[in-house]
């Protein structure tokens, strides 16, 4: 990709073809960046245009700067997970880390919801996975989580899933999470699913549904969550 003069500024040209080489695998998590004068020379464009572009892109949370060390490739870790995608916490409370059990995991065909959502083929296969997330030893969470398989390949196959599947995700499958969409509405637990909360059917629960986006814009998970509220809050800081 070469940079030239267009309609887009060079910053955002800078920006893109970073992006591009993180999408494609050319630095992988945790890496360390080359200078922003290595850059700068490489594409012909000053240290004010790359750091422009680098600032954006540690905005987005596809970098990490670390003080004195330089520019890395953000990566998925446990606690960065829960910090930024786990939103359930105790009324005023600190970051709460759940424990998770897996209910058991199936490969169907995908909806035509999930396909539309997912722009996935009619006749593709995806993953279908619930588990339990359980707090302070309380089940609070059910889980139902939509993985196609053509971008997560056999991933039914994996015996020990991660508490944060995120991490899994990136360090197997080179798919970097780097945003979610919630969409949450009060609702009654489904009959199926209220024993697994200790819920009484038809009990009121907070229902998330998920998209996750791959750092190249793809949605490439669905979920929806069961949440009782009972003792727990769902909470956002917007800033």
């Amino acid at each position: 990709m070469s940079l030239s003069a267009g309609f887009q500024p060079l910053y955002k040209q800078v920006y893109d073809l970073l992006t591009t080489r993180l999408v494609e695998g050319y630095w992988k998590p945790s890496q360390l960046l080359p200078s922003e004068m290595v850059l700068a020379e490489e594409l012909g464009v000053s240290q004010g245009t790359v750091r422009k572009a680098l600032n954006q892109m540690v905005a987005e949370k596809m970098l990490q700067r670390q003080q004195g060390k330089g520019t890395f490739v953000a990566e998925h870790t446990q606690e960065s997970d829960l910090f930024r995608f786990f939103r359930l916490r105790e009324p005023h409370g600190e970051i709460l880390i759940p424990e998770t059990v897996v209910l058991g995991s199936s490969r169907r065909t995908v909806s035509e919801d999930e396909a539309k959502k997912l722009s996935l083929d009619a006749n593709a296969l995806v993953v279908e996975l619930t588990r339990v997330r359980s707090i302070h030893n309380k089940p609070a969470i059910i889980e139902k989580v939509i993985q196609p398989l053509s971008v997560f390949p056999d991933i039914d196959k994996n015996t020990d899933l991660p508490n944060a599947l995120y991490i899994l995700y990136q360090e197997k499958y080179g798919i970097t999470v780097m945003s979610v969409n919630d969409e949450i509405r009060a609702v009654e637990i489904p009959d199926a699913y209220a024993q697994h909360l200790d819920l009484a059917k038809g009990s009121p629960v907070l229902m998330i549904e998920r998209s996750s986006v791959n750092i190249d814009g793809r949605v490439v998970e669905l979920s929806t969550a069961y949440c009782s509220s009972e003792n727990f809050v769902y909470s956002v800081q917007l800033t």
